[in-house]
């Protein structure tokens, strides 16, 4: 937990994710990130010196593969109260729509469904479970597919809502979210969403390990690029 937390705490202090009296709500979809996200905030607010609340707030897309006992069980374990949402997303993007590249649809559908959960319970924030790695990997997508320079900013805020999304672990790495999981003998949801392995997100994980063969710093160095760039958000504040 302690080499987890270092990550999570130099991301939140870098980009003031956490105020006084803040309330945040974890997006819980029963994966090793948000696993990791929702045990490690608990643990982190044990002890940072602003005080926040803290909640789950999942959203049921209606997969036969979906377990919201599972995902209570945890709850109960981390002593944080969970929020379960039922959605149509299955039948809209899978079954009505029949969406060939479903992600970016599904994707806004949760967020849509989660961000009006979170302003229901009295949330000002929304903590999201991406990691390194998805850094990176939006990184090249965004840039072999639509020709941009960019990826999801640290911390986000939502006019519209009034509500701020964060994601304390971009500096996390993948493999030390799995070595968390195995560590403390923790069960995740054994899939979440019919596209897991074959999109193409799938695709640039893949191609960063296939040329980390032949460069072996390549992950650093384009999380490098990424955090000198002028990319939205990812400009670090300098404290008063």
């Amino acid at each position: 937990m302690q080499k987890i937390l270092s990550y999570l705490r130099r991301a939140i202090e870098d980009y003031h994710m956490i105020e006084e009296g803040d309330k945040i709500a974890v997006g819980l979809s029963g994966g090793k990130d948000s696993i990791t996200l929702l045990y490690s905030l608990k643990a982190l607010q044990r002890f940072y010196p602003k005080k926040f609340d803290v909640i789950a707030i999942s959203v049921d897309p209606g997969f036969e593969f979906f377990n919201r006992a599972f995902l209570e069980h945890i709850c109960i374990e981390v002593n944080i109260p969970l929020f379960c949402e039922e959605s149509y997303i299955k039948e809209i993007v899978f079954d009505i729509r029949k969406e060939k590249n479903p992600c970016s649809l599904c994707a806004n559908l949760r967020r849509g469904i989660l961000n009006t959960a979170a302003i229901r319970e009295g949330c000002n924030k929304i903590a999201l479970g991406h990691n390194e790695e998805d850094v990176l990997e939006t990184f090249l997508l965004n840039l072999f597919y639509t020709g941009s320079i960019s990826t999801f900013a640290p911390v986000s805020f939502m006019d519209r809502s009034n509500m701020t999304l964060i994601r304390p672990l971009i500096y996390t790495p993948e493999k030390e979210i799995r070595r968390f999981i195995k560590k403390h003998h923790l069960e995740v949801m054994q899939k979440s969403c019919p596209m897991d392995g074959v999109s193409k997100r799938e695709d640039m994980k893949q191609m960063i390990k296939n040329l980390q063969i032949d460069i072996p710093h390549v992950r650093a160095n384009l999380y490098g690029a990424i955090t000198r760039s002028n990319i939205k958000g990812w400009k670090k504040e300098v404290q008063a």
